[in-house]
């Protein structure tokens, strides 16, 4: 994948990078293991640390899923108190050069690692590959219009409007959309308990390689 990803919201690249950095020393990580664990280059995590470059979709969820985290956490700081609304304007937007965007619905809650979204894959538009979360994870997805195209584990499902299904997070997935019309879907993600190192490697085998990632 080609390109920058833009966040919007208010969060700077450089608060972007912090986060990634603490999340990494928090688990005793040097950048060359969270490099490999990713499946991305060296360079690239020493850049989006630094806030010197800014990460696309695809490549942000590499490093939270190394991480054992989500997107969400690396945007936003957890929820205070027992209720918390998310006006639109507050929601962390993302949106990926090749034509797609994941607004993420969901605050972050203490130790609680959910993420509810809602994606806008514009037509002709392939989201690319995600790297499978950790083991237990479990992700429930409902397309709102438009036709999806959901690949998991290389085996292919068209999803139409209305449409609905549920799949183990801790596989690779893919989205794409196919159709002459935007697709907008919405997906819940319930991530497992975090991977062990062996975990990750084994699952390092299953990623694109860094090159792709990182272009």
């Amino acid at each position: 994948m080609t390109g920058e990803g833009v966040l919007s919201s208010g969060l700077s690249m450089a608060e972007l990078g912090q986060r990634v950095r603490a999340e990494r020393r928090a688990r005793g990580l040097s950048i060359e293991r969270l490099a490999d664990l990713a499946g991305v280059s060296r360079s690239m995590v020493s850049d989006v640390e630094r806030g010197a470059k800014t990460p696309t979709v695809l490549v942000l969820d590499r490093l939270a899923t190394a991480l054992g985290t989500s997107i969400s956490r690396l945007l936003d700081e957890p929820a205070q108190g027992a209720m918390r609304v998310l006006r639109h304007a507050e929601q962390r937007v993302l949106r990926d050069p090749s034509g797609w965007e994941r607004r993420v619905l969901s605050p972050v809650l203490g130790d609680v690692e959910f993420e509810f979204m809602r994606t806008t894959i514009g037509p002709g538009v392939d989201a690319g590959e995600f790297a499978p979360h950790a083991p237990g994870s479990r992700e429930y997805l409902a397309v709102e219009r438009g036709s999806l195209r959901l690949t998991i584990d290389g085996r292919a499902h068209t999803l139409e409007a209305g449409d609905s299904a549920y799949y183990p997070g801790d596989r690779r997935h893919a989205f794409a959309n196919d159709g002459a019309a935007d697709c907008v879907y919405y997906l819940a993600m319930e991530l497992g308990t975090p991977a062990t190192a062996n975990h990750h490697q084994n699952h390092h085998h299953e990623a694109p390689r860094k090159e792709q990632l990182d272009d």
